[in-house]
């Protein structure tokens, strides 16, 4: 395989990008030999070299092994920032803030949804809002809207979508610190104002998930998981508000280049230091939509519950919907860790990538604190999904984080080239697997055969040890947006 980028062996799971030119620190893949052919089509190495010519990182620009060409940071990209001497870049975030994962349990079997799974499905995509520029029943006031910014998930339940238990199993509560809805532009706020409780388009997806496996029984006993249990997984962001949040944010961060004589070889990695007016308005606007997504996957929760109450018959406590976890994948975050031995403060951009914070780490709820954080990555249509736990290595070696799905292989163009929608739904069908979408076109850019193998990158990141194999997850049924 001939790399355009050279690349140094360490093991089957880990390859260095050398420092070269301007490079402040080396970059390191999380990846075996076949994903990295995978990843060798596009310029994905390139940009993990681009985002080490950051002012301020620290020991490596990092890609986990679902790494694909993205604005600025590669999708999979990892980079820790010193607060003090470094810059906060929108591109190490990207413009779906907080695009993430809610898991749910339930007491059900594939007995108890099997006879109604096509209504269960139907009824699914008719009370949840999917589909671009979709709006939701919730028509935000401007002074609800700023309290959904500042409370995030807190401000959904408090409003009767949903229960205080689930804010505890939320990454953070659901509510990021440093929030402040007047850093938000008056256009982010008129998208936001009606979208909160919809899915979205693209990759968004809710899905009824059976357990196929369990690989750790321990850990899956805490997650409250077991072979043969219903779930349910959500997946959805900010909607329209990130997305303007992060495009406003960009041109400002471009003036700031100049301004601060930041020196940088690629303009989507714009950027402005921590602590300048651009980087706390940036920060402060980012929480903002980050607060946002956690309530909106809340009222997306708080209505899938409804639906399987409704279409089974079921009692609130018979179907026991149970929040495992909800965990986001497009964030930057001041955190604490350990760099050459010391306690340090830094501000960690995830890019298509997820937390893995180990046992006993003081963020974790204080239910998972004796196995550690589950990890969620999801597959796409027609691929298995998994579970996973955070891991002390991860904290060693990648700021506690891992990859967020398998990450694509075929753009969506491509994707629409070469798939026949009929035709998948047909196989997927066939498969036992119902999916509905608001459109052909999705259908055929969300293939799995538009993704790369999901099982391979799980198998990378669970040996690699940065998150471990607690569940797997068989899709049965698959809204669209």
């Amino acid at each position: 395989m001939e790399q355009r980028v050279k690349l140094e062996r360490i093991d089957a799971y880990h390859w260095l990008i050398p420092r070269t030119g301007g490079m402040r620190v080396p970059g390191m893949i999380y990846a075996d030999e076949e994903l990295l052919r995978d990843i060798n089509t596009d310029d994905s190495f390139k940009q993990v070299m681009n985002v080490a010519h950051l002012p301020g990182i620290i020991k490596y620009s990092l890609a986990m092994p679902d790494m694909h060409w993205g604005y600025g940071f590669p999708i999979g990209g990892v980079a820790a920032i010193d607060l003090e001497t470094g810059v906060i870049s929108p591109g190490g975030v990207g413009y779906d803030i907080n695009c993430g994962c809610r898991l749910m349990a339930s007491n059900l079997t594939y007995d108890d949804v099997r006879p109604k799974l096509a209504r269960l499905v139907r009824d699914l995509f008719n009370s949840i809002p999917s589909g671009v520029g979709s709006t939701g029943v919730i028509k935000l006031s401007p002074g609800e809207e700023r309290s959904v910014l500042a409370d995030g998930a807190a401000w959904a339940v408090k409003n009767g979508y949903g229960t205080p238990d689930d804010l505890d199993r939320t990454e953070e509560r659901g509510a990021m610190e440093g929030a402040d809805p007047d850093a938000v532009s008056p256009r982010a706020l008129t998208r936001g104002r009606e979208q909160l409780g919809t899915l979205g388009s693209g990759n968004h997806f809710l899905e009824v998930d059976l357990v196929e496996e369990i690989f750790d029984a321990r850990v899956a006993n805490v997650f409250g998981l077991a072979v043969g249990m219903v779930c349910v997984m959500i997946h959805s962001g900010s909607r329209g508000l990130g997305y303007q949040v992060c495009d406003d944010h960009l041109r400002e961060m471009g003036r700031a280049v100049a301004k601060y004589g930041i020196t940088l070889p690629d303009r989507q990695l714009a950027s402005a230091p921590l602590d300048s007016p651009e980087g706390r308005a940036y920060f402060a606007a980012m929480a903002s939509a980050a607060n946002y997504a956690w309530a909106n996957r809340q009222c997306l929760m708080h209505w899938t519950r409804e639906t399987f109450q409704k279409t089974l018959g079921v009692s609130p406590s018979a179907l026991n919907l149970r929040l495992v976890y909800d965990v986001c994948h497009n964030i930057a975050k001041k955190e604490t860790h350990t760099v050459d031995g010391k306690k340090k403060r830094v501000c960690v951009h995830r890019k298509g990538a997820t937390r893995a914070f180990p046992a006993g780490h003081r963020d974790l709820p204080e239910c998972y604190r004796p196995v550690g954080q589950p990890v969620l990555i999801p597959g796409d249509m027609g691929t298995n999904s998994y579970v996973l736990v955070g891991t002390d290595r991860a904290m060693e070696e990648t700021f506690g984080s891992t990859c967020h799905g398998a990450g694509r292989v075929r753009s969506r163009t491509q994707s629409k080239k070469l798939t026949d929608s009929a035709h998948l739904l047909k196989e997927l069908e066939d498969r036992g697997i119902l999916v509905m979408a608001r459109g052909k076109k999705t259908i055929a850019e969300e293939a799995p055969e538009a993704y790369k193998d999901i099982d391979r990158v799980v198998e990378v990141v669970h040996r690699a040890g940065i998150a471990t194999k607690v569940a797997k997850l068989r899709p049965l049924g698959v809204i669209k947006g």
